[in-house]
């Protein structure tokens, strides 16, 4: 894996970009944007996911880094449970929904490939060297 200097720099970090960014459109053109209780979850777990990524990068230490990731991980899950309720409360449609839990599972599973990695990793962080 090549060395990266910050956290910008992870794919996994940019996938959880764009899934806030889709959030943030269906906010805009969708009536889950007036619905101020769900639309504060998933603002909030959609926000997690990109924001535990880049804290337990900072971090130094694999350890903290897979801790945040899988707190991250469990954020994709939350949001895609929101997207069931938004779907169901007809907030937003099936194509909608469909593309919201796609994009989930495909940060969920970048986070989970990145955490076997540091795992299985000789190197144990930034801060140890």
């Amino acid at each position: 894996m090549a060395k990266i200097n910050k956290f910008e720099e992870l794919q996994i970090w940019q996938y959880s970009r764009e899934l806030c960014r889709y959030v943030e459109v269906l906010f805009q053109t969708t009536p889950l944007g007036g619905n101020y209780a769900i639309r504060n979850q998933i603002e909030r777990s959609s926000g997690s996911i990109m924001d535990n990524i880049a804290e337990g990068f900072e971090r130094g230490g694999n350890k903290e880094f897979i801790q945040f990731l899988s707190i991250s991980k469990g954020s994709c899950g939350e949001v895609k449970s929101q997207s069931y309720r938004a779907f169901d409360k007809k907030l937003i449609s099936e194509e909608q929904h469909l593309k919201l839990n796609d994009q989930c599972e495909l940060v969920k599973n970048k986070i989970g490939a990145m955490i076997n990695y540091l795992l299985n990793s000789e190197m144990k962080g930034l801060k140890f060297k």
